[in-house]
């Protein structure tokens, strides 16, 4: 999931990703934060991973969550997310995001949805963490995803299934985030939105915001960045994705993705292609 950055608040804060060519839709993450504050993000994938040390905050569907140590996590695709240590050393963890389409590959079942976004399971979490770390080490393809599949065997029985039990967001504002992600290097205004949602726009702005926990502003940030990390892992030089995902410069770029992922552009590049 992440490697050291450039540049950190403090220089205990580190990050660190991981991909393998061979199962797509598939990231691991493991970090130590103590300073560092996460802006809205989204990875469009479900976040799944335990605390090892230390307490995490993060705002989620319009709540705040404690994620104390021996706990695990579970987030659901698309949700945007915040996170920063709540005590003084900071919080030590590993994830794995695993895309909707992987993990129905992976598991066999269609639309997992956890109504928790924190569970405190120590003799699990433990196990979770364990299993995160081979998978870190994992070298050779059927390792890997031997051990994928016991990672995800690990969150099935807090997942609710099948996908009709997944509260789905009202039918108008799918062609909202479809826009939205049509015209991520343009400047979209509050009127073009409310206008595909058939709504006055500060109606709409209210509905969206009641909806998402997040204003459209921030959805269009977190899209913005989500596609400029998968255009990173592409390999795409950040110049141009800077300006093909409307971040305006490299520098702007550099500053919003970090406050998102807790890594630049560039080393975020180096970890997944190197």
């Amino acid at each position: 999931m992440q490697g050291v950055p450039d540049r950190f608040d403090a220089t205990s804060d580190a990050a660190q990703f991981r991909q393998v060519a061979h199962r797509p839709g598939v990231e691991l993450y493991r970090a130590h934060i103590v300073r560092h504050s996460f802006d809205p993000h989204t990875h469009e994938a479900y976040g799944l991973g335990a605390i090892e040390s230390g307490v995490e905050r993060f705002r989620y569907r319009g709540s705040d969550h404690l994620a104390p140590p021996d706990s695990l996590v579970l987030m659901n695709p698309d949700v945007l997310h915040t996170g920063h240590a709540v005590t003084a050393e900071g919080w030590r963890y590993r994830m794995i995001y695993v895309e909707p389409q992987a993990a129905a590959q992976i598991t066999g079942d269609e639309g997992w949805w956890f109504d928790d976004a924190v569970r405190h399971d120590p003799a699990r979490a433990r196990r979770v963490t364990a299993r995160l770390d081979a998978l870190w080490h994992a070298r050779e393809p059927l390792a890997f995803d031997s051990q994928l599949h016991a990672l995800l065997d690990e969150f099935r029985d807090h997942a609710r299934m099948p996908r009709r039990a997944r509260p789905e967001a009202p039918k108008r504002f799918v062609p909202v985030l479809d826009y939205l992600r049509a015209q991520l290097a343009e400047r979209v205004t509050l009127e073009e939105l409310a206008a595909v949602a058939d709504l006055s726009p500060f109606h709409f702005l209210r509905q969206f915001r009641a909806q998402y926990h997040v204003t459209p502003q921030q959805m269009l940030m977190a899209l913005r960045l989500y596609e400029a990390k998968r255009l990173l892992a592409a390999g795409l030089p950040p110049a141009r994705i800077a300006a093909e995902t409307g971040l305006t410069d490299q520098a702007h770029f550099t500053r919003a993705f970090q406050r998102r992922y807790g890594i630049t552009p560039a080393r975020y590049q180096k970890q997944i292609r190197g």
